[in-house]
């Protein structure tokens, strides 16, 4: 894929089709038709408008909106890779937070997570949230065209991640980092109040071994506008989607359970103000929506 503003239409589709592993000829003949009606019905202006918003990068600490032709290519291209019996479960809960500031925090196991849950939200009726979704990114969404067209899917806000977790943060001085780390802060507190649902994987990191991992104490900074509400959400099976170390992406069964959402007020207040408290019960609350073997850090809960 070229990061030309005017952007090829075949080259487009080929570029799509080679990350798709583990298809048939006929099935992968089937996506580029699809692929290329979806284009042809879109028209010029959408494809051009795509090009340029994948040409124009991400040099600064700030919000990326959405583009709706790259959404409606996902949406495609998941009636392909997620397997029978892939749904999203909890959607009742969603209810409770519809118009109000909300921070959806999940369990980090593949690059996908954030696509697919904005698809398996779409699909189980949780349109009004799918469609406000803003997902804080680590420096390497923006590494690289074939990420950056994934992350169109939705608005976006560059973050930096703690230098212990991201090399490419290493050309950063600490000061450097928090500066760009209050900035993105900032921005994500704007897009709350601008009616935005923040989708932040608090881990920091995809999990190697599938298992939770602490979640940061930092990511607590998200939740400290006012009249905020957390969304706790369990994502299983999308690390066989896009295992880490690969570049091709499996067709596989992809569940997410949406917990009761939690209101950040008061969360603080029983956590006494501490984040590490906080973030923690966050994490219990996440590991609760999924199976023993994905709860790592949080298998065992010594609240009970």
């Amino acid at each position: 894929m070229t990061t030309e503003a005017r952007l090829d239409r075949d080259a487009l589709i080929a570029a799509i089709t080679t990350f798709l592993a583990g298809h048939d000829a006929r099935t992968l003949e089937d996506i580029r038709g699809a692929l290329g009606r979806e284009l042809d019905s879109s028209g010029s202006a959408a494809l051009a408008a795509l090009g340029v918003h994948l040409a124009a990068g991400a040099a600064d600490w700030t919000f990326y909106p959405a583009d709706p032709l790259a959404r409606r290519i996902h949406h495609l291209l998941a009636d392909h890779l997620l397997g029978r019996g892939s749904g999203l479960d909890g959607v009742e809960h969603l209810g409770a937070i519809d118009g109000k500031p909300v921070v959806i925090v999940a369990n980090h196991l593949s690059y996908s997570d954030a696509n697919v849950l904005e698809v398996l939200l779409h699909r189980a009726g949780g349109d009004a949230l799918a469609d406000r979704l803003t997902v804080m990114a680590g420096p390497k969404v923006y590494s690289s065209v074939q990420r950056r067209f994934s992350s169109l899917c939705f608005g976006t806000i560059k973050t930096p991640q703690n230098s212990a977790l991201s090399s490419e943060d290493a050309v950063m001085n600490a000061r450097e980092v928090a500066r760009a780390a209050r900035r993105s802060i900032e921005i994500a507190h704007e897009r709350l109040r601008l009616g935005d649902a923040l989708l932040v994987f608090a881990e920091g990191t995809r999990s190697r071994s599938g298992g939770m991992q602490a979640l940061l104490t930092g990511a607590a900074r998200y939740c400290e506008m006012p009249g905020t509400w957390l969304l706790p959400v369990g994502i299983i099976g999308s690390d066989a989607m896009f295992p880490i170390g690969e570049d091709g992406l499996h067709a596989v069964r992809v569940n997410a359970r949406v917990g009761a959402p939690i209101e950040a007020a008061a969360l603080h207040d029983r956590a006494g103000g501490d984040r590490r408290v906080m973030m923690d019960t966050l994490g219990f609350a996440i590991a609760e929506l999924l199976p023993p073997e994905y709860r790592g850090a949080y298998a065992n809960d010594d609240r009970r």
